[in-house]
């Protein structure tokens, strides 16, 4: 079933309206016909299954219009808020990383610049980046059949990132120097639903030694991911896979935070 995502001022009397670019995808990419069923997501957390009934011009703006059929029943969102600061990588790497992030679960995505990252992004990339990152992120979430598209913010200093992780119930720094799998053992035990969690990933370069103390003097953990040295987007995949399946199993277990 195709999914799109439709601003709230396009629903109106039981009824739908896909326009702009996704109306051009609808009808001249995916051909959607008359009858057939499709997914809508209105950005808050709720899906709709609708019916295609007609291509309209309103306005001067053409649209497809569909008929909601019902509330879907199922919601594809983890049952905590759950997001990844991302030290700037190399190349495209981070579009990867967010595609990924956001089919795992991620409310939101901020990028960091951090001592040892490569990449310095000015004013001008920056802008046509984020356009670029967010496109990634609806496209993934789309896939996903995510109810929501996570947030990518704009980019943020490191000592900016620590201060903002200070509002999550639970903070993790995976560090290549942290030996022992007891930290991440004591991690997961706190991943239940109803407790917001923050991690952030290093870069190629991994952490400054400073600031890992910087983010220890504010109550972030640092923990181990394993013996092996992991690539930045190998990092952010594993911790994100373990909290998300440590979620969806706490969720069905109905463990909640106390």
């Amino acid at each position: 079933m195709h999914h799109f995502f439709v601003e709230k001022e396009n629903f109106t009397d039981g009824r739908v309206c896909i326009s702009g670019e996704d109306y051009n995808h609808a009808v001249n990419v995916l051909r959607l016909n008359t009858g057939e069923r499709v997914l809508i997501s209105d950005h808050d957390g709720r899906d709709f299954i609708c019916l295609v009934e007609e291509k309209k011009e309103t306005d001067g703006e053409s649209g497809l219009w569909l008929k909601i059929e019902k509330e879907a029943e199922e919601n594809h969102e983890l049952p905590a808020k759950v997001v990844l600061f991302q030290c700037l990588p190399k190349s495209d790497k981070l579009e990867f990383i967010i595609q990924k992030a956001v089919e795992l679960g991620v409310s939101s995505i901020v990028p960091v610049a951090s001592k040892n990252c490569v990449v310095k992004l000015d004013d001008k990339k920056t802008g046509s980046k984020l356009k670029r990152w967010r496109t990634i992120a609806e496209s993934a979430a789309k896939q996903s059949l995510r109810s929501v598209v996570p947030a990518i913010h704009e980019p943020v200093s490191f000592k900016e990132a620590v201060g903002l992780m200070e509002d999550y119930d639970v903070r993790l720094i995976p560090y290549e120097n942290e030996k022992g799998i007891d930290s991440i053992c004591e991690a997961i035990v706190n991943f239940v639903p109803g407790r917001s969690i923050a991690v952030i990933i290093g870069p190629e370069g991994g952490f400054d030694r400073l600031e890992v103390s910087m983010a220890e003097r504010h109550g972030i953990m640092p923990v181990s991911l394993g013996k092996r040295i992991l690539r930045t987007e190998t990092a952010a995949i594993s911790i994100l896979s373990l909290i998300m399946i440590r979620l969806e199993i706490a969720a069905g277990m109905d463990l909640e935070a106390e």
